[in-house]
């Protein structure tokens, strides 16, 4: 019997995968990796080890999220070392729990390896602290993508009026929808929104606004996913302690 390891790769800079993380790929047989995994890698890993693309796709993710289970467990079940490779953390809107629990269900021997997950560490590229003694004691993750087909189960309501800091992923197509709901429940217009693409690497680029410019101001900078929304009063930072040069070349001023 092999093992599987569940692993986050981090939010897209090579240098933020964890020493284990990066262990995990130089010793695997097999490496089941995510669309959002810097590519670069993969090239630590062994000469001889397989590498299975299983990003998502639209419309086919129920499809091949039954794949990768497969592939899971009848590569573990030939007694290969197998690294599932996922973007950010795989506890964190990654999926990584229904994995686990094919294997459990198949006898398999596996670990979770987390990673760093975009929530904070775009905000904390962008120069925007997640939380701040003065300007933010709560913060919450939320996801931005909402399930085909399904109502609207996120307490909005809540976390307008209870958290201080909103880190909200994948969320760019709803961004409209999200604005509206946390103004219809009573969060000033005028709170400050961060949006961050590409956060961590060279593709780096943040636009910021407020809750009732930021759907415009990121129509006109065609931003697109993946990005984070960071929503707060700890978006001011910004203008303080903006570090990283949001240039092509993703070098730190």
């Amino acid at each position: 019997m092999g093992k599987v390891y569940i692993v986050g790769a981090g939010p897209g800079s090579v240098d933020l995968i964890t020493v284990k993380g990066l262990k995990c790929i130089q010793q695997a047989d097999v490496i089941l990796y995510d669309r959002l995994v810097n590519r670069e890698l993969l090239e630590f890993a062994k000469p001889n080890a397989e590498l299975i693309f299983v990003g998502k796709l639209p419309n086919l993710h129920g499809v091949i999220q039954d794949r990768i289970h497969r592939l899971l467990v009848e590569h573990a079940g030939e007694g290969k070392v197998v690294t599932r490779l996922k973007g950010g953390d795989p506890f964190v809107f990654g999926r990584g729990a229904e994995e686990a629990e094919v294997l459990v269900e198949a006898g398999i021997p596996f670990e979770i390896v987390p990673g760093i997950t975009s929530g904070v560490a775009a905000p904390a590229y962008a120069g925007i602290p997640v939380t701040h003694r003065d300007l933010g004691s709560s913060f919450a993750l939320v996801t931005g993508h909402m399930r085909e087909g399904k109502d609207d189960t996120i307490n909005w309501k809540g976390l307008a009026e209870s958290v201080d800091t909103l880190a909200i992923y994948m969320g760019v197509g709803n961004l409209p929808y999200i604005t509206e709901q946390l103004m219809k429940y009573n969060r000033s217009p005028k709170t400050p929104v961060a949006l961050i693409h590409w956060g961590t690497t060279e593709h780096q680029k943040t636009i910021t606004g407020t809750l009732e410019t930021i759907v415009d101001i990121a129509k006109n900078e065609d931003i697109q996913n993946p990005s984070m929304i960071l929503v707060g009063e700890v978006v001011r930072m910004r203008e303080k302690i903006a570090w990283f040069e949001e240039t092509k070349k993703g070098i730190p001023v």
